[in-house]
């Protein structure tokens, strides 16, 4: 007996969803009737009822459909999307047209090949009850059943509803059978997640290395292995997190247009997610399936699977560098996470034979410039300057390869940098003390003979560019010893280079006063 189901799907109420009916995903939301949120549907019960005004029909005839809340405790919903559709086929043509009851509220789609066979909303207000005509074809089945999709908020929706079953009037009724819908709901994991088999029937990333996620309260751990059918991966994903966890198949070492899996705490439940790093939606070809996770103890713990080759984007059969990361999250939506991100060491084939991977949360990169920035202002830069300016007058005639000492000590200290990272504004500092330091030097080149008129400017340009160069460095080595990708033992790196400070100051403030009383000696003295 060919029966249609009548389908009522309510959508959230956004621009933006508005618009994909119009340009060309109106099938992908007509056909799935789950609204493409990156959040997965509420288990509660629905607090929504469905309701026609006649029980049977004929061809050609009208039904008027509503959809009201049920509840007293203040719901509502944003937006709604009616189709109908074969009972015992949910992929068959929609059935029928729709009339609007009112304009300003609704709107007509296509869903399908026929205009006017979908109504959905025409905007993002909040919504206790709408009403929809649907015109029956002329030869229409003998039964037609509703279903609803409602959407209270962009995170919250119930999806696919059954609602009220009307007949054929004089046909004879069949018994009807509600065909199973199928969801993305996450199930609980029944064990926590293992390290054994790590390098032999699956590949694992951990840090710290070697850790045990079983039995570590502080093991980020992310483990990857095939099916047995070959078709798909299945990946686990397991750490200590206030908000999330994260990793992320990247083609470089740098974050941009990298495909990113998220497992996000919300209200106490876990949401499985794809995402791109350059925005917020979650790629349509990323479907994810066989998902499962568990909260306990302040650890997040998610599996799920993955096609290995979709649509020729960050296909599971080629090497990527793995990034893993957490964060904080508030009522589901994510922040930047609060460590330097995991990275795996090489590439790896995400199909290829299982390995224990290694990783750096540090590149070495960074840890260069970082070193050898340190050591230039703690150092070599520092002692530049106390020489330049304390004994410029005492080693008037000491000379080195034919130039005074003090000049060649002060020049000492431009021979250390490399170019800044992009971390904040730790870069543009470092930039505007690399230009002053390029200065420096080239002004002492240019600098007029000591009986010149013009030797004063000169003087204080010198001493101008020096005196800021150095007040910025300082403050640029302490923004930079902040740096996530550094992991410098905080708050022992702060003091350090507070001590460091300290003492410069203190040596150049007992070394002014020394010559001063010196000075003021020697005058008295004559």
């Amino acid at each position: 007996m060919w029966r249609p189901y009548f389908l009522l799907a309510v959508f959230t109420g956004c621009v933006d969803l508005v618009a994909g009916f119009s340009n060309g995903k109106v099938s992908a939301a007509c056909g799935d009737m789950v609204p493409q949120h990156g959040h997965d549907p509420s288990p509660d019960p629905p607090p929504y009822s469905i309701t026609v005004d006649k029980p049977t029909f004929r061809p050609g005839e009208n039904i008027t459909v509503s959809l009201q809340v049920s509840s007293t405790d203040s719901m509502y919903f944003r937006g709604f999307l009616i189709e109908a559709r074969d009972a015992g086929n949910l992929d068959s043509p929609d059935l029928g047209v729709f009339i609007l009851t009112d304009p300003n509220e609704s709107r007509l789609l296509q869903c399908g090949h026929t205009q006017g066979s979908g109504v959905s909303h025409r905007r993002a207000s909040r919504k206790t009850q709408v009403e929809a005509v649907w015109e029956s074809p002329k030869s229409p089945p003998q039964q037609v059943q509703f279903l609803v999709t409602v959407v209270h908020e962009y995170k919250v929706y119930w999806v696919k509803i059954a609602g009220p079953v009307v007949s054929l009037r004089g046909a004879t009724a069949a018994p009807h059978t509600v065909v199973p819908v199928q969801t993305t709901i996450p199930t609980a994991l029944s064990t926590p997640f293992s390290s054994a088999g790590c390098g032999h029937n699956k590949s694992c990333l951990r840090d710290p290395v070697g850790c045990q996620p079983e039995s570590d309260p502080h093991c980020f751990f992310l483990s990857f292995s095939n099916d047995e059918a070959g078709s798909s991966v299945m990946f686990e994903l397991s750490g200590p997190a206030q908000g999330y966890i994260s990793f992320a198949l990247s083609l470089d070492k740098w974050m941009g247009n990298d495909v990113v899996y998220l497992c996000v705490n919300n209200g106490g439940r876990v949401t499985i997610n794809a995402a791109i790093v350059s925005g917020r939606t979650p790629p349509e070809l990323d479907a994810l399936w066989g998902q499962a996770w568990t909260l306990a103890d302040g650890i997040i713990q998610c599996r799920f699977h993955r096609n290995i080759v979709l649509h020729e984007r960050f296909n599971l059969n080629q090497s990527y560098f793995l990034f893993l990361a957490h964060g904080r999250s508030h009522q589901g939506l994510i922040h930047r996470h609060d460590r330097q991100p995991l990275i795996s060491t090489d590439q790896k084939v995400i199909t290829g034979r299982p390995e224990d991977l290694s990783g750096s949360r540090s590149p070495l990169l960074i840890k260069f410039h970082g070193a050898l920035m340190l050591a230039a202002w703690m150092w070599t830069v520092s002692t530049a300057i106390f020489i330049a300016r304390h004994f410029k007058h005492h080693w008037p005639d000491v000379t080195l390869l034919g130039q005074r000492l003090w000049f060649q000590a002060s020049a000492t200290d431009y021979s250390c940098f490399l170019p800044p990272q992009h971390a904040g504004s730790h870069p543009y500092i470092g930039c505007v003390v690399m230009a002053l330091s390029v200065i420096q030097p080239i002004m002492a080149m240019l600098r007029p003979v000591p009986e010149s008129p013009r030797r004063i400017i000169f003087n204080w340009l010198h001493f101008g560019a020096g005196t800021a160069g150095q007040i910025l460095a300082v403050a640029c080595v302490f923004l930079g010893s902040t740096q996530q990708a550094l992991l410098l033992p905080s708050p022992w790196s702060t003091a350090v280079l507070t001590a460091w400070l300290l003492w410069i100051m203190l040596a150049d403030l007992l070394i002014l006063i020394h010559s001063w009383s010196f000075r003021c000696r020697g005058s008295k003295g004559h």
